[in-house]
């Protein structure tokens, strides 16, 4: 069983970071901005004339827009880069693909010797559960960790596994097994349900959240809370990007050794980004 918990809770605290966005470019475009603008406001100055100064000012909008656009992209985990690139990533076949390419098969997911059980509404038989608290932060709340923010919604709590699995190719009917389980670096994209969420007006917990708080060791007290949960089961159809290793008649799907690009995404104004790790989507029955 892999725990991607912490790397979750990870991801949440850092997601204001701007990632994508190489350092070399804010230490070379801060310098060409003040330049610019020196320069511009210069020939304003002494040549009268608003032309340039205007063309900078509207050149630099549209560079500070780009930039904002990635960093806000990678602040929401960058779901919508992640899915283009799926989407223009053609299904393999693994007849022909060869030993060590980056493959994405797409089929029916099966357990193996481990399988999972989601932890509020114990739907069994997966092999990928995630089950996300969240508790709104505001002012005279008993903060959950020193970086949350006052009047949005925190992660307070998450429980997140995979495990190894087997899926089998849609293309080419072959079986392969995907080691999702433990050491390995999986980017799940799965869409968590919202289960419970209360409100201003109702603020009182059930009997069955309740017990789930407390076996946790979480508070049980009235506030405000949403929990969302989102599993993979037996007999989905999931979709995996991955590297192929092939030994005698065991066809395996593991985690890249080194880090790929999704590539300029230029579709969707985004820059490239490095994955690092096992992809793992809900596929397209």
């Amino acid at each position: 069983m892999n725990d991607l918990s912490n790397a979750s809770l990870t991801e949440h605290q850092t997601s204001f970071s701007c990632k994508p966005i190489p350092s070399l470019a804010f230490y070379t475009l801060l310098p060409l901005f003040f330049i610019g603008l020196f320069v511009s406001i210069f020939i304003l100055v002494v040549v009268h004339n608003a032309a340039f100064f205007l063309s900078f000012l509207l050149l630099s909008a549209l560079v500070a827009s780009f930039l904002a656009w990635n960093a806000i992209n990678w602040r929401h985990h960058n779901r919508s880069a992640f899915m283009f690139f799926l989407n223009s990533f053609p299904d393999s076949d693994l007849r022909l693909a060869r030993e060590g390419q980056l493959v994405k098969v797409t089929g029916v997911a099966s357990c193996g010797n481990l399988s999972l059980e989601t932890s509020y509404e114990r739907v069994g038989r997966c092999i990928y559960a995630s089950t996300l608290l969240y508790e709104y932060g505001q002012f005279g709340l008993k903060p959950v960790n020193v970086k949350r923010s006052c009047f949005q919604w925190n992660l307070a709590y998450c429980e997140r596994f995979s495990t190894d699995f087997y899926i089998t190719d849609r293309i080419s009917g072959i079986r392969a097994m995907v080691k999702a389980g433990s050491g390995c670096k999986v980017i799940p994209l799965i869409t968590d349900s919202k289960l419970v969420t209360t409100t201003k007006q109702c603020r009182v917990l059930s009997p069955h959240l309740t017990n789930w708080l407390r076996e946790r060791n979480l508070s049980a007290d009235a506030r405000l809370l949403r929990l969302e949960e989102g599993y993979i089961q037996e007999g989905n159809t999931v979709t995996v990007t991955g590297m192929l290793h092939k030994n005698d008649d065991v066809v395996t799907i593991i985690q890249p050794p080194e880090l790929f690009s999704t590539g300029c995404l230029w579709q969707k104004l985004l820059l490239p980004i490095d994955v690092d790790g096992l992809i793992l989507a809900p596929g397209c029955s």
